[in-house]
């Protein structure tokens, strides 16, 4: 008897063998907690590079209208890394003769900017996508002067935007997908700030990420103190990024809720000279994606009497 069924032990056990190898292992129930994998979509981006205050005219106005591209010569590595170029065009071109140059240090006449026509070209060539107008000196030649740069831009490639008097148009445009708006805040001349927050409003209604320059604040003062409810009415109204100019020094910078603002990048290419404070400035590389989020990578540059700006090595 135990023989027999010893016998039919074995014959099962054959015969479950036999099953499983035509027709595989038995089938295994899905685990109830399993869960789905999340696909991970990447952002898309665009890297710009923002620049503070640039002069083309006065103890510069020689070697902008025989060589510019020696202004440029060894900050040539910073454009490659970004998209584009943006900063603020601190007066008019025009095919008037500069009063500037040559004149005395605290006359009226060396105040007074108008910069060669070959600037647009210039500022192309070094993959300038606009300027901002809307400074206390884009008006030193009248109506006609802003009308001639805005030419002389367009012509060029160079978006441009701000102004004053009312007129201060937004520069638009599309990249990699990111549908980019810069607006310009003039606290010399320019429409009041809520004004430029409505506008900044409209613009990121409208789908866009919005940047934002601001020339503001009084000349070699660091206080931020009156910049800073301007800041936040921006950042409430949408602007991913405030960046400040006029000072001609470097001021601090933050982050007011997602929107972050830099109050003053300083001088990028100007002939200030006297102290390290107006001597060096700031340069940003800011990497702006789809949903609006900004970081930046900063370069601090040394202005140097020669003419050239030149990035300063860590």
């Amino acid at each position: 008897m135990e023989a027999t069924i010893e016998f039919l032990t074995r014959t099962f056990l054959l015969l479950g063998s036999l099953f499983s190898f035509v027709y595989g292992p038995p089938v295994q129930k899905p685990v109830a907690h399993a869960t789905v994998p999340q696909v991970q979509f990447a952002l898309s981006e665009v890297k710009i590079l923002a620049v503070g205050d640039m002069l083309f005219d006065r103890s510069l106005r020689r070697i902008a209208e025989t060589d510019g591209g020696y202004l440029f010569a060894c900050s040539e590595a910073l454009f490659a890394q970004a998209d584009f170029a943006v900063g603020n065009l601190e007066g008019p071109i025009t095919s008037t003769s500069s009063q500037s140059q040559g004149s005395t240090v605290g006359s009226p006449e060396n105040y007074i900017f108008t910069f060669p026509t070959n600037t647009a070209n210039l500022l192309a060539a070094h993959r300038f996508g606009a300027v901002n107008l809307g400074n206390n000196h884009i008006g030193n030649f009248g109506r006609e002067g802003i009308a001639s740069t805005r030419e002389y831009l367009a012509a060029s490639g160079v978006g441009y935007f701000g102004g004053v008097g009312g007129e201060e148009p937004v520069a638009r445009t599309d990249y990699n997908g990111i549908k980019l708006s810069f607006v310009s805040h003039n606290e010399f001349g320019g429409t009041p700030p809520e004004d430029v927050a409505q506008k900044i409003s409209s613009e990121k209604a409208a789908g866009r990420v919005v940047v934002v320059y601001a020339h503001w604040g009084d000349e070699y003062s660091t206080s931020t103190t009156r910049l800073r409810p301007v800041a936040e009415l921006f950042a409430n109204a949408g602007a991913s990024v405030v960046i400040g100019s006029h000072p001609h020094v470097v001021l601090g910078h933050e982050y007011l809720g997602q929107t972050l603002v830099y109050y003053s990048l300083g001088n990028f290419i100007f002939d200030q000279y006297w102290n390290a404070d107006v001597s060096h400035g700031l340069a940003l590389l800011l990497r702006l994606f789809s949903d609006g989020t900004v970081v930046a990578q900063e370069y601090p540059v040394a202005l140097t009497p020669d003419g050239r700006t030149c990035p300063i090595k860590t």
